[in-house]
């Protein structure tokens, strides 16, 4: 069967409906050897493009009600090579998805051959270190039951990447996030079956995009790449505003202020700016009121624009105003930050502090896009971008345990600016716009991304609110490692991950003790008195998020509050 003629893209489409008008009925079938990320890269590549994902091995284990290593015991290799031939072949007549194959699928000339009449197919190859680190946190993988796996490995490799190499295409799984080799994916398959569409140069690689699902048309996109600030204007043009009132801070003002109300106006926008001092001290009343007053003097209206341009203060500040006003303005999130590129521009919440707590004054109120221009942190104190790493490696420990490994690996490349920046970037914002999709007004599991939180916001106010003394990300690091400390102290998990985060953090140079807050905490009591502010705060009783372990997180609610005094008086007490 000749695959079909792929149609010519359409100006301005994104990536992800060339793909999946160029599939049409086909498949994308991911082969490589174990341990490529066939199955992980798969089940995200899917979900990028609204297509089923089936793992090949899944579907012949639930068919046999066996495990692959017990088919290989009791049938024999072969047996099960013919069976997983017809699995295949039934499951690319159910396409379009994305499939991903068992390490010898391919080595079949009869599925080879299948997979080329109903599928496009993707060799995943991975070095030698990359796999058999991979493949070492698990010991079913039948072929490697051996007294050597890294020679039986590098036996495979030799055998089996000459066959792969026949693939209609060859990306590298290479050691960084599995959404990087995702987008690797598909700009490969784009550029096979769509090699006329417009690109960016080499020189300013592909902005990468996040999009949040929500229903009722209130989806929106994230972009994430570095120069996404001169695009403003056209952003804001094509989402019909005519006006837009920049809210930002002294300090973010004289660094891109002027830059993004020259795109705006060149747009064709009318445009204002309000700034606000820099520190979570805007997030007051007072501020509040005057950010309002000023943006009703610039006219804008329920159809323009507000812009916060900065970091989570301002976005939370600018968000709450942007609801207010005319009961409801749209507004779009120019993150500055890591802390807010990665975790407060998304998701909706704003608002502002109360003396008696954090963020106990808001409305859940969507933006209409998120740029997160990376090269912004460039400008950032290392202060600032270590404060920000700390929400980074909290997506790690609520439920990736794959990220926080990768994020043990890479994290001086986030600091550093390169490639693993914007991975890193993405990689939370996808997090988070699923955990938001799924509940977006915190009924539930939404409660999960304030890990460390419950601490951290209890410092916070104890600090009041100075950034001199604290700052949110030291906040939530210390939040992070009393959280696991504490989760271990009640027999929840393992001490050694307690100590594996605390060391992560203390190693991109985060505090993870109460002792490390300049000028003190107070006493047990001073800090019990603080949670109990806490949002998540039911009926007066204590909730806090703990974990099994790293990458286990869960919500606890009515936590014995005699139980925490007496776990920070130990910690208090060092």
């Amino acid at each position: 069967m000749t695959a079909p003629e792929t149609p010519a893209p359409l100006p301005g489409e994104p990536i992800e409906a060339r793909l999946r008008r160029g599939l049409g009925a086909r498949s994308i079938v991911l082969v490589g050897l174990m341990g490529a990320g066939k199955s992980t890269v798969g089940r995200r590549l899917a979900s990028r493009l609204g297509l089923m994902f089936k793992d090949a091995d899944h579907e012949i284990e639930a068919a046999a009600k066996l495990t692959i290593a017990d088919i290989f015991a009791i049938y024999g290799e072969a047996s099960f090579r013919e069976g997983e031939e017809r699995v295949i072949a039934r499951l690319l007549r159910e396409g379009p998805m994305v499939l991903a194959t068992g390490g010898g699928a391919f080595m079949r000339e009869a599925t080879r051959a299948r997979i080329a009449e109903g599928g496009m197919s993707v060799w995943l190859k991975a070095d030698l270190d990359v796999l058999m680190r991979r493949v070492r946190k698990r010991n079913t993988r039948p072929l490697l039951q051996t007294e050597d796996p890294e020679a039986t490995m590098r036996a495979l490799m030799e055998v089996r990447h000459p066959v792969y190499a026949g693939a209609d295409l060859t990306v590298l799984s290479r050691d960084v996030s599995h959404d990087r080799v995702v987008q690797d994916v598909m700009e490969a398959l784009d550029l096979h079956m769509n090699p006329s569409a417009p690109r960016r140069s080499p020189a300013m690689p592909q902005p990468l995009r996040v999009n949040v699902p929500l229903n009722q048309g209130r989806d929106y996109d994230i972009r994430i790449g570095r120069g996404l600030l001169d695009e403003i204007g056209i952003e804001a043009r094509d989402l019909g505003a005519r006006a837009a009132g920049i809210v930002t801070d002294e300090t973010v003002a004289g660094l891109y202020g002027e830059r993004v109300q020259a795109s705006l106006e060149a747009a064709g926008l009318r445009c204002g700016m309000i700034t606000v001092p820099p520190g979570e001290a805007s997030k007051s009343y007072a501020e509040f009121a005057r950010v309002s007053d000023g943006l009703l003097s610039h006219k804008i209206e329920r159809g323009d624009l507000v812009v916060a341009l900065g970091g989570g203060v301002v976005g939370d500040l600018a968000g709450f105003a942007a609801a207010s006003l005319r009961r409801g303005v749209r507004f779009v999130q120019a993150p500055t930050t890591l802390l807010a590129q990665v975790d407060s521009s998304v998701g909706g919440k704003t608002g502002i502090n109360s003396p008696l707590g954090k963020n106990l004054i808001g409305a859940f109120h969507q933006p209409r896009l998120v740029l997160a221009d990376t090269a912004t942190l460039d400008t950032l104190s290392e202060r600032e971008m270590r404060a920000g790493y700390a929400e980074v490696a909290k997506y790690g420990l609520i439920g990736d345990a794959e990220f926080f490994e990768w994020c043990e690996t890479n994290w001086s490349g986030i600091f550093a600016g390169g490639p693993e920046r914007d991975e890193a970037v993405a990689a939370c914002c996808r997090a988070k716009a699923g955990v938001v999709v799924r509940d977006e007004r915190e009924d539930g599991e939404r409660a999960l991304l304030n890990l460390g939180h419950t601490f951290g916001h209890a410092l916070e106010r104890l600090t009041g609110y100075d950034s001199a003394r604290l700052v949110h990300g030291e906040g939530v690091a210390i939040g992070l490692a009393l959280a696991f400390r504490f989760s271990a102290r009640l027999g929840l998990c393992g001490g050694q991950d307690a100590g594996r985060v605390a060391n992560h953090l203390a190693l991109a140079g985060l505090p993870t003790r109460l002792q490390q807050v300049p000028g003190g905490v107070g006493d047990p009591d001073a800090l019990l008195d603080a949670m109990a502010q806490d949002k998540k705060v039911r009926d007066g009783r204590l909730t806090f998020i703990l974990a099994h372990g790293i990458g286990q997180s869960f919500i606890a609610p009515d936590i014995d509050r005699a139980e925490v005094r007496a776990f920070l008086e130990d910690e208090l007490r060092g």
